[in-house]
Parts: C-alpha cells; sequence; structure tokens
C-alpha cells in the first residue's frame, strides 16, 4: 500500500492539468477539484491508521533512496497531511459558493483552480518529502501557487502585498537553497535518513552553521521573528478563502520544518536556547501588534505571528512531551486560524467591511456568524476546555518538567500571551458584534455553502477538543518516534545506505540481475 503515498501529491498535480485544459467550464473544473481533494483526504486518513504499524515509504520510479525520491509517511507527516488536506477542502468548498454567489463576473478566473491544487500538491510533497531538496521543491510548488493567488484581483493593493510577498519568499527560497548546497557538499547527501547520522560524523562547528542556515530560512517560511513583518502586510489584502488557507497552512509548513530538522538532523539541541529566546519575542511581538489593531483580518495576522511562537516553545524544550504538545498545537492551530479568517470573509460580506469602526450589531443581525466567531476565538486565547487550553497546558507541564530558568519564562510569556489573546478577540467581539455601527450596510447575501465550510472547520475544532485524548496520545507516539529517530531511519535505509528501490546504475550488478529476475518471476 505505499503507493497511498504519492497520491496527495500526484493527484492534485494531475488535476491542475485537467482543469486547466478545461478552463471555459466553470462547473466541470469544480468537479474535479472538489473529487480530488475528496480522495486526498480518504487517502490522509487511511495513512494516519496505516503508519501506526510503521514509517511507509514510496520510492519514486522505483529509484531507491538516497539516490532517487523519496516519499515518506509517519505519524507526524500523516497527521499534518490530514488536517491540512481538510481544511484546504472546506476553504475550497467556501470559495465556490462565494463564487456562484457573486456570478460569473466575481468567481474565481480560470487559473484559480489549478493554481489551488498546485498549492495542495506543494504542501503535501513538503509533508511527505524524505529528502532536503525535494523539500525546496514542495515550498517552491507552494510558494509558485501562492504568488498567483495572494494578487489574483490584480487590485493595486494586493499586487503591492503580493509583491513583498514575492521579495521575502524569493530571499528565504535563496537562503535555504544555500543551506541545501553546503549541506550536500559537507555530507555528500541529502536524504533527511542520511543525514540523520552523517551530521553526526562531520566537524561540529559546520553541523552548527547548516542548523542555523536551516532555521533561518524556515523561520522565514513560518514568520518566526524578527523574520515576520511581511506576514500583516501580505495576508489581509487577499480574498477571505486565500487568506484563510494561508494562513492555516503556509506557515505551518516553515514549523513542520523546523520540527523535522531540528529533532531528526540536530538532535544535540545546540539551538534549544535560541529558539526558546525567538519563541518568547514571536509571541510577545505578535500579540502586542493584535491588541492594537482595528482590523479583524490584521488582528488575527498578528495573533497568528503570535501563536506561531508557542509552537517553537513546544520544540526548544527538546522532550517528547514538548514535542507531543507542538504537534497538538499545530493541529489546533491550523483548523481554528482558518475558521477565523472564514468568519472574517463572511463579516465583511455581512457588514461591507473587516473595519472594527465601520462594524456592529453582527450579533443582532447574524447570530450564526457570531457563534462562528465566538467559538474559534475562544479555542485560539485559550479557554477551557477548547484546544488551544490543552495545547498551552500540554506546553507548559513540559517546561515545568523540564524546569530550567529559561522554559519559567516561556511559561510567563505563555500566559501573559493567552490573556492578551483574550482581550484582542474579545474586544473585536465587543466592537463588531455589539457596538451600533456608524451606519448601516445593506448585508449580501450568504450563499449557504459559505456557512457550510466555515461551520465545517468551526466543528472539526470542537472534536478535536472532544476527543483530544487519543488525538493527543497519537501525537505523544508521533513525538517518540521523532525522538527515537531510528524508525524513520530504518524504514528508508533497511539495509544500512540503500533503500529498497530499484537503481541499476547503482546497485551492484549482481544484485540488480538477481532483483530483476525476481520481479520476472513475480510476473
Amino acid at each position: 500500500m505505499n503507493w497511498l503515498v504519492a497520491l496527495p501529491v500526484v493527484l492534485p498535480l494531475l488535476g491542475a492539468g485537467i482543469t486547466l485544459a478545461f478552463s471555459t467550464y466553470r462547473r466541470v473544473q469544480w468537479l474535479i477539484s472538489v473529487t480530488i481533494l475528496t480522495i486526498s483526504l480518504a487517502t490522509a486518513f487511511a495513512l494516519v491508521v496505516l503508519v501506526n504499524s510503521g514509517p511507509i515509504v514510496f520510492d519514486v520510479g522505483e529509484w531507491a533512496a538516497p539516490v532517487g525520491i523519496t516519499l515518506v509517511a509517519d505519524r507526524l507527516s500523516a497527521l499534518m497531511l490530514l488536517v491540512s488536506v481538510a481544511v484546504t477542502l472546506a476553504v475550497l468548498i467556501y470559495s465556490l459558493a462565494q463564487g456562484v454567489e457573486d456570478g460569473e463576473e466575481a468567481a474565481p478566473t480560470a487559473v484559480y483552480h489549478p493554481a489551488y491544487l498546485i498549492l495542495s500538491a506543494g504542501v503535501s510533497n513538503a509533508f511527505l518529502t524524505g529528502d532536503l531538496f525535494n523539500l525546496f521543491v514542495g515550498f517552491e510548488t507552494l510558494l509558485a501557487a501562492s504568488f498567483v493567488l495572494i494578487t489574483m484581483g490584480g487590485t493595486r493593493e494586493r499586487i503591492r502585498s503580493g509583491t513583498v510577498y514575492v521579495v521575502v519568499s524569493m530571499v528565504s527560497s535563496i537562503i535555504f537553497l544555500i543551506a541545501i548546497a553546503m549541506t550536500y557538499a559537507a555530507t555528500g547527501t541529502l536524504s533527511f535518513a542520511q543525514l540523520a547520522t552523517r551530521l553526526q560524523e562531520i566537524d561540529p562547528g559546520v553541523s552548527l552553521a547548516l542548523q542555523a542556515m536551516l532555521l533561518v530560512a524556515f523561520g522565514i517560511k513560518a514568520a518566526l521573528f524578527p523574520l515576520h513583518a511581511w506576514l500583516p502586510d501580505s495576508y489581509p489584502t487577499a480574498p477571505a478563502p486565500v487568506t484563510a488557507v494561508f494562513a492555516g497552512l503556509l506557515t505551518k509548513v516553515g514549523v513542520y520544518a523546523i520540527i523535522r530538522t531540528q529533532v531528526l538532523l540536530f538532535p544535540q539541541g545546540r539551538l534549544d536556547d535560541v529558539l526558546a529566546i525567538l519563541a518568547i519575542a514571536t509571541m510577545v511581538i505578535g500579540i502586542l501588534g493584535a491588541v492594537t489593531q482595528r482590523d479583524i483580518k490584521r488582528m488575527l495576522s498578528f495573533t497568528l505571528v503570535s501563536h506561531i511562537g508557542y509552537m517553537i516553545w513546544g520544540i526548544s524544550i527538546s522532550t517528547e512531551s514538548g514535542l507531543a504538545a507542538t504537534i497538538y498545537y499545530v493541529i489546533h492551530h491550523i483548523t481554528v486560524q482558518t475558521a477565523l479568517f472564514l468568519v472574517a470573509g463572511l463579516i465583511e460580506r455581512h457588514g461591507g467591511s473587516t473595519s472594527l469602526r465601520r462594524l456592529g450589531s453582527i450579533a443582532k443581525t447574524a447570530p450564526v456568524i457570531a457563534a462562528f466567531y465566538l467559538i474559534p476565538a475562544l479555542g485560539l486565547a485559550g479557554v477551557p476546555p477548547m484546544t488551544g487550553f490543552l495545547g498551552k497546558v500540554g506546553l507548559i507541564s513540559a517546561s515545568a518538567d523540564s524546569g530550567q530558568s529559561i522554559d519559567w519564562w516561556l511559561i510567563g510569556t505563555g500566559l501573559v500571551t493567552s490573556l492578551l489573546t483574550l482581550y484582542a478577540v474579545l474586544r473585536a467581539w465587543n466592537l463588531a458584534f455589539w457596538q451600533d455601527p456608524e451606519e448601516e450596510v445593506e448585508p449580501k447575501r450568504i450563499p449557504i455553502g459559505m456557512y457550510g465550510a466555515t461551520g465545517g472547520l468551526v466543528a472539526m475544532s470542537l472534536a478535536i477538543a472532544a476527543f483530544a485524548g487519543p488525538i493527543y496520545d497519537y501525537a505523544k507516539r508521533a513525538a517518540v518516534d521523532l525522538e527515537q529517530r531510528s524508525p524513520y531511519i530504518v524504514a528508508v535505509l533497511p539495509d544500512g545506505d540503500r533503500g529498497t528501490g530499484i537503481s541499476d546504475e547503482v546497485t551492484d550488478p549482481d544484485t540488480a540481475d538477481r532483483v530483476a529476475d525476481e520481479e520476472e518471476d513475480s510476473e
């Protein structure tokens, strides 16, 4: 069943080509996009179950690792894949319903579906890749699609913010590419499984330099302080569905890359104190920006930055409990943050704006939108028994067990940030939903599909809280696998330095002949 690992990458790429060919047939595009993401979701769910028996490895073209491209599904990547595809499908349904209601001239352009599917393929590839260069390919794939999506509509504001986004992304990619070249020069490989052993054998100073380079590259993508300034200006200008999927997924791909490289490749934890300081600064700077905003989208963008700090907090502890809390918090945050940005789209459609100065009385005129906002907002702030509360308790417990001085700073900063997050979201709640508006605005009709997609994500966040026990246990097992490292390494390279795929040019001729004979006999 290892071919299942390739489906979430291959199917969206195939669908992108098909939807581009049917660019004049909108309903055909919708059907293809929804069908492909639904199949990808079912595949991701199957992988979450199957990886309980161990990581699943797929050698693309039957070229064995470390020579060929390897896709690997373990508990961490499978869980991230499941949540990301679920969120992507929900946002797609939201955007389709919005386009149908607004009519042909306001519907997504012909390239929306191809770009959206390519974005999904890039995210899935980044989660599943087993080597550093293919991770770069995954990032570039999703970034190329995001460049199209963030500037869709061609307004002056979107072009300006899109330009900032493109420039920052290119700088990050250049740093990442330099780090890849340095890593290959130092170790002779880019396979995660091989790097996990070879990086321990090279000069410690060189290893530390590679670790720092990768952290900078991924820190930009994750919007980690002080590399975060691009995000609050870039995200709010994009269409609501695009902003939602960006906020939910793109920064988390950066966080995932930090988890994978820092734990698997650099287990010594020499940058743990640096990560802890960056986590503290990210939490503080992000939330201080959020409490000063007078626009819901910008407020949510700054809370997004702030809560990246919580995820880095767990990584900096370098324990199984800290990693488990981080994994759970990432799952929670993807769902909640995406839901909040979709609600912001509903608010903008109903009230004609997301400015807190112009909004008011939405709780009376649209109580469903009010409920959809309040539930994930309380989850983001960490009000019990919501998902944010459970994730933060896990982080606090892990830091308390560690007991170092920096851990108490992390705990204190986390608690203060939670209180300020609660203040920010309740302030927006009071102004947007209860104050009298400056002027009455005739609200647009909101399609049931937009309500349904948003409600689905809100329900998903509640389900994560309701089933927190088994989900957290799964995250703990994923953290154990990450800390042990050997399950991943052995699955990819069962023979020590080679995988199990067929790559005749680099194997011993006798071995290649034997494998070929076995294949002929099986046929």
